[in-house]
């Protein structure tokens, strides 16, 4: 929704992330936050942690697909303090 925002997490996975529609802000501890838009992906690693993942937009939604390849005993996200 507009104005959401992740917590800081981790995945333990490798995850691709596409925009299908609006845009998002996207950070991995050590590197800048980068504004996707529609067609544009992101990558994460198993040792990455998501620092910065929002909806770029106060007033537009953004809609975005994930996959995640990890274990299967592995979480989908695990929350960092």
């Amino acid at each position: 929704p507009p104005g959401s925002q992740d917590p800081v997490h981790r995945h333990n996975a490798h995850a691709f992330v596409y925009v299908l529609e609006g845009s998002i802000v996207m950070a991995v501890q050590g590197n800048e936050p980068v504004t996707l838009t529609a067609g544009q992906t992101f990558y994460e690693g198993p040792d990455d942690i998501h620092t910065v993942g929002r909806n770029a937009s106060l007033t537009e939604p953004a809609r975005f697909l994930v996959v995640l390849f990890k274990n299967a005993d592995e979480p989908i996200l695990t929350p960092v303090p």
